[in-house]
This record gives C-alpha cells, structure tokens and sequence, in this order.
C-alpha cells in the first residue's frame, strides 16, 4: 500500500500538480484518502523524503522540495545537453568574454606558460530562468578567439559550437568541492555572499592529449547535488537531480 501512495504523491509532484513550495496532504487527509491507516502514509512520505522530494519540518505539514538537477561527473556531458535530457528549459547569459594573460593556475591547467593569452568567459547558466550555475571558462587563445564569431553564444552550447570547429574534447578530468560564494557569485547567482556553493573544476583535453578549456563552474546547492557512484572500481564524484 505505501508504495502505492508513494508512487501517487511522486506523479503529483513530477507533473507539477504539487508545486515546490506547496504542502504535501496531512497523514490525516491521506489515510482518509486511501482508506488505510497511518503507517502506510507515514512509509510513503519517508520514501519521498529519502528520494528528495519533500522536506519535513516539525509542527507543520510536509512540503514539496525544489526539484534538483542530477549529472553524472565522471561522464561530462554539456549544461544544454544535460538540462534538456531532464525536460528542463537551459538558459545562458555572457557577463564576460575577453582576451587576457593566463595566471599562474590556469596555464597550469592548460599545459601553457604563464603570462600566455587566453580567452575568459563568464556565463550565468538557468534552469527554467532560474540561477543555477556560474561558469568561468578559461580557453587556450586558438580556441577562445572562435568564441567571438558565436553568435549564439547565449543560444547555444559552446562545446557543440567548438566541436564544429574541429575542438571536440576526447577527455575531462573533474575536481569537486564545496566553497564559500564570492561577490559576483553572490551577484550573478543570487546567493548570499559566503554562503556553500559547489564547485567543479574542470579540463577539456582533446583527440591529441593537449588540454584546450579549463573552468571553474559554481554551482547553486539547492538546484543542483552531488552523488558518489560506488562499484569494484575506484567511485567518481556525480552532480544529481
């Protein structure tokens, strides 16, 4: 019986009849409901609570959560690609694009010498136009300077745009970990400053071995979350849903 109730409640909540924000049925109205009794009800909210659908609080009902965004890291995928696989609407605004020296940390990252031109570019990413990620990409200047021929900048992905151009990536290697928001992401995303946000660190390495992208992504913890996949083999680090 509860995992009836549970598979209700979680279509309810799926589909958009129970909206984040809005309160979940009381264990009263809902054995009323399904003509059971309360252990049942109690069962199928505590399932929905371990999947992260609802959040419960004491001395008030139980509350839709907002619906947040899963990614496998160790398989990267682009923001578009990855926010339409979810039926979610991808977004993208261009605070930055600019030709500047590499510090000592990006040329790291990109196998240069430090002081080298690079391309800098600074996107806000929405789900459904809501703030959901900061990049700060980092491109070798061969590759950046492309970037300012796309039009579609805040249309389209730029890995797909790059990969037309003969830049398609053959490897990334990721770096999670969780920091204290500056000032712009504070401003951009429209956190307080200081408080946790998720960060990847990554780099785009192409066909030949030669690392052409290096970003540092900030991420909104209450949109997007991060799972660990676990088998025989070493784990990797996973954004989730």
């Amino acid at each position: 019986m509860y995992k009836q109730i549970a598979d209700a409640l979680r279509t309810q909540i799926l589909d958009g009849e129970l909206a984040p924000g809005d309160d979940v049925p009381t264990e009263g109205e809902l054995a009323v409901r399904w003509n059971t009794s309360r252990g049942p009800i109690r069962n199928a909210l505590a399932e929905l609570r371990a999947e992260g659908l609802i959040e419960s609080t004491r001395g008030r009902p139980s509350r839709v959560r907002t619906r947040q965004v899963q990614q496998r890291a160790d398989v990267y995928t682009p923001f578009t690609t990855w926010a339409r696989s979810f039926h979610r609407t991808p977004g993208a605004r261009t605070e930055e694009l600019a030709v500047r020296r590499a510090d000592e940390h990006q040329a790291a990252a990109l196998g240069i010498e430090s002081g080298e031109r690079v391309v800098d570019v600074v996107r806000l990413r929405t789900l459904d136009g809501r703030p959901a990620m900061l990049e700060r990409s980092t491109f070798v200047e061969s590759v950046g300077r492309l970037l300012f021929e796309f039009a579609q900048i805040d249309q389209e992905s730029i890995t797909e745009f790059l990969a037309t151009r003969g830049h398609r990536f053959a490897d990334v290697a990721h770096e999670i970990d969780a920091i204290a928001a500056d000032a712009l992401d504070s401003q951009l995303m429209e956190v307080a400053e200081g408080s946790p946000i998720l960060r990847v660190r990554r780099t785009s390495i192409d066909a030949d071995g030669r690392p052409f992208e290096f970003s540092d992504d900030r991420y909104r913890s209450d949109v997007v979350r991060f799972t660990v996949a676990a088998s025989g083999n070493p784990g990797f680090m996973q954004p989730r849903h």
